[in-house]
């Protein structure tokens, strides 16, 4: 799968709140691999989004989505806005390891990725293969490493991707992303959240 690019926007989509919402949730759902092989979405409408919310639903998250959004208009972004809101927060508290899997590991590669998380490579192997149940503490780590990639996703393509964790950055007193999660890391420890953050900063300023 590609990084998003969307080039083609229709109503209500040309409202910057609703777009910036959906544009949250498609990257949100891309980097979590609720997507699957599906080329990414390049066209940002309603139909789109009702496909993605179809994939959302069908990870056992936002279960209701699907038929808020099938009664929802073109006429009505504030309530489209609101939806998309919900829809994002819905996929940050929903760790979805069989999906996560396969897609950081289409980024980072096994070595990478299971030094982010902090396991080894073969474990990586075993549990995207499904030979071994992902531990609770291992698939937080893999959730918030996935909604990290989220933020990057847009501006960045794989290669940017990678890059950006493993360059110092200011705001992480000189550390580069990567170290910042360091063995046995929460990700509602200070620094990873700071990461998270300093990636968020994205939306504001594309050069972060």
């Amino acid at each position: 799968m590609s990084e998003l690019r969307i080039s083609s926007v229709r109503k209500p989509f040309d409202d910057s709140e609703v777009a910036r919402e959906a544009v949250r949730a498609l990257t949100r759902a891309e980097a979590m691999g609720l997507l699957g092989k599906r080329e990414t979405p390049d066209v940002l409408d309603l139909a789109t989004i009702r496909r993605v919310a179809r994939d959302i639903s069908a990870a056992g998250i936002a279960s209701g989505l699907v038929a808020e959004l099938d009664a929802t208009k073109e006429s009505e972004p504030r309530r489209l806005a609101a939806i998309l809101r919900t829809a994002s927060a819905a996929l940050d508290a929903s760790p979805a390891p069989d999906h996560e899997w396969s897609r950081l590991l289409a980024i980072f590669g096994a070595e990478e990725l299971g030094e982010l998380v902090g396991v080894s490579s073969a474990s990586v192997h075993r549990y995207a293969g499904g030979a071994r149940t992902t531990p609770d503490v291992v698939a937080a780590r893999l959730h918030f490493l996935a909604l990290v990639v989220g933020e990057l996703i847009g501006a960045y393509n794989e290669i940017g991707i990678r890059r950006w964790f493993r360059r110092a950055r200011t705001a992480l007193d000189g550390r580069a992303p990567a170290s910042v999660l360091e063995a046995g890391w929460d990700p509602e420890d200070s620094g990873p959240r700071k990461v998270r953050e300093l990636a968020a900063a994205l939306l504001a300023s594309p050069a972060t």
